[in-house]
């Protein structure tokens, strides 16, 4: 990993702190989407809300938003994006203001373990983001029983895979999830920022799910 760039933290300041040399760092870039109504409740009360794909928060959405500004120049010209609404509304003025496009891939969702983590379906989705890519992805495209640690660090292998195999992987922003970045890096994030990942790095030999 090369560098973080820091737009708030998970309480939900809208802050935007980027990293010298951020645009010069040829690495594909993981960012955790902005703060949600989940997050908002389980980080206040430590128990799953009953929220089904929560949206953004005020302070999510301007999380985004200071991405956007953060990131404009850092050579993007392919966004990847989970399919919850969250990781949608995150990379929203993100691609706005690259005027790159968004494909939607499952590949790179949360591991699924709350609420929060029961999705929309295909069809709603692509009615409220006509614009993105969502051939990758089934009508109902989220699991039905709590995925193991062994399941999710599976998930980001084949992702690894893919992406190594890529001649673009250098110039794409993944909009992603707590868990999926730490499966593939080994690193916690908070909402809103993001890291630098080589796909050609070895996995990380150690995760700490619960610190």
């Amino acid at each position: 990993m090369a560098a973080r760039g820091i737009a708030g933290d998970q309480g939900g300041r809208a802050g935007l702190r980027p990293v010298a040399g951020l645009a010069m760092a040829a690495l594909m870039i993981l960012m955790r989407h902005g703060q949600s109504e989940f997050n908002l409740h389980y980080t206040a009360t430590r128990r799953d809300p009953g929220i089904v794909d929560p949206k953004l928060t005020e302070a999510g959405q301007a999380q985004a938003e200071a991405a956007a500004r953060a990131l404009a120049g850092a050579g993007i010209r392919r966004i990847l994006a989970s399919p919850y609404t969250r990781a949608l509304q995150t990379a929203a003025p993100l691609a706005a203001a690259l005027g790159v496009p968004v494909a939607v891939n499952p590949i790179v969702r949360e591991r699924f373990a709350f609420t929060c983590d029961i999705g929309s379906p295909r069809s709603a989705l692509q009615q409220a983001w006509p614009e993105h890519d969502f051939g990758a992805i089934e009508e109902v495209w989220w699991p039905d029983a709590e995925e193991t640690a062994e399941v999710i660090i599976a998930r980001a292998a084949r992702f690894r895979a893919q992406m190594k195999g890529r001649n673009d992987w250098a110039d794409t922003l993944v909009v992603s999830h707590w868990g999926f970045i730490l499966a593939l890096t080994g690193q916690s994030v908070t909402n809103g920022t993001w890291l630098r990942c080589d796909p050609h790095a070895p996995a990380p030999e150690t995760i700490v799910w619960h610190p």
